[in-house]
């Protein structure tokens, strides 16, 4: 592309301290160095983690290091690359990956998780292999959220950090399978293992719990129950495969009793998608006694949940899952392949646009639930944001909602 080996300098929304709005700077992008490659980000999704990185730290997040650039849900093109880097060329459509797949390490070599250990610690830091990052601002250097960084023009992820897509793949689409919509799905076909002719309750009906709406239908479940304070979301929620809706401010019962009577018993599995910690016992307590299982879907570090015994010695499941069990640079270009087929549905996530220097707007809709062209509401709340070359324009896919705590335990 003409900046091989040369310092590119673009635009990155930079967040310089905790609890202050990002600020759009022009930042230096070094060139990648051996097993690295740069990508041009040509579109990036605004996920609640990321404004609660920015917010929450300390409080149900863990702390980062600032200055840093957010962002870890893009897609993007391969600018150039560094020494030693096999199976990537100037040009190919490209998605950035938080979580690597060396395809050595214990877990890779392991059909038991998908986690990979390859840079973890570094890039958990913000840096990568060396110990750096690769992008400065005003003579220092700024922090990778998660080795990734999207929320700038440019960035350089690690080669296992990264996975080449369909060259018809619209970028402005697939970038959402980066982090939620591929979370959701693969909560309930990889970690759940739904299986045909199961019943179903999911908890939370923003972008990630809609998107283990649609795993559901896919793995064939019966009877797909959808739960959310928002009574709105239900006809959009029918789009994914919901065929039952229940809204626990409606009830004067526990939503886990509620579930478990009109489902004589509980659910067969239920997944937690909002990240609040009395959601997800909620959850556990809804599904079947004898074999239920739930997933916690949900983000969140620092808070404790807390459940009785009786909970699982019956013979319930509680699991976990991250990214959705997918091996991620094998498991995404799949996804893409599921979505050019019309298996799975990104296009439905789409509302509307903004430049990029109004990201910290975004932020506001993301937190306010308010949308211009799609008042769709959810509790887990979604943003896209895409900016083009020439006029650095950034569309918002998003599915907006309450703010997560509005799912309180009064609300159960």
């Amino acid at each position: 592309m003409g900046t091989d080996n040369q310092v590119i300098r673009c635009k990155a929304a930079v967040a310089w301290e905790v609890g202050k709005p990002l600020s759009i700077e022009e930042v230096e992008v070094a060139p990648p160095k051996a097993h690295e490659v740069r990508i041009k980000v040509e579109a990036s999704g605004v996920c609640h983690t990321d404004w609660a990185y920015l917010y929450e730290c300390g409080k149900g997040m863990a702390p980062r290091t600032f200055p840093l650039i957010l962002g870890h849900e893009g897609a993007g093109v391969v600018e150039s690359i560094g020494p030693g880097v096999l199976g990537f060329s100037p040009g190919d459509k490209v998605i950035p990956l938080f979580l690597p797949q060396c395809k050595q390490c214990e877990c890779c070599l392991s059909s038991k998780s998908n986690l990979c250990s390859e840079n973890w610690e570094n890039t958990q830091q913000g840096v990568l292999a060396d110990g750096t990052s690769r992008i400065t601002c005003r003579g220092q250097q700024v922090y990778q959220f998660i080795g990734v960084s999207t929320f700038s023009e440019y960035t350089v992820v690690p080669e296992h950090n990264i996975t080449k897509i369909h060259p018809d793949a619209p970028l402005d689409r697939v970038c959402l399978l980066g982090c939620g919509v591929a979370t959701g799905y693969g909560a309930v076909l990889n970690t759940g293992k739904v299986e045909a002719g199961s019943v179903c309750a999911v908890f939370g009906l923003g972008a990630v719990g809609l998107a283990a709406v649609m795993g559901c239908r896919n793995a064939g479940a019966s009877r797909i129950i959808g739960v959310d304070i928002n009574p709105d979301k239900l006809e959009i929620a029918k789009k994914f495969g919901v065929t039952e809706f229940i809204n626990p401010k409606d009830h004067s019962k526990p939503i886990q009793e509620v579930l478990r009577e009109r489902t004589g018993g509980g659910p067969d599995y239920s997944f937690e998608c909002v990240g609040n910690v009395a959601v997800m016992r909620a959850a556990l307590e809804s599904c079947k006694p004898a074999w239920g299982t739930c997933v916690i879907v949900g983000w969140t570090e620092l808070e404790d949940m807390s459940l009785a015994p009786i909970d699982l010695l019956l013979g319930r499941t509680l699991k976990g899952t991250y990214f959705g069990g997918w091996k991620s640079v094998d498991g995404v270009p799949r996804l893409v392949e599921d979505y050019l087929s019309g298996r799975l549905l990104l296009d439905e996530f789409v509302t509307h646009t903004l430049p990029l220097d109004q990201i910290n707007q975004a932020f506001e809709l993301l937190i306010s639930g308010k949308s211009s062209k799609m008042k769709i509401h959810s509790v887990m709340n979604y943003s896209c944001l895409r900016w083009s070359r020439s006029q650095s324009q950034a569309q918002v896919l998003r599915w907006t909602g309450q703010q997560q705590q509005d799912f309180s335990p009064q609300s159960l």
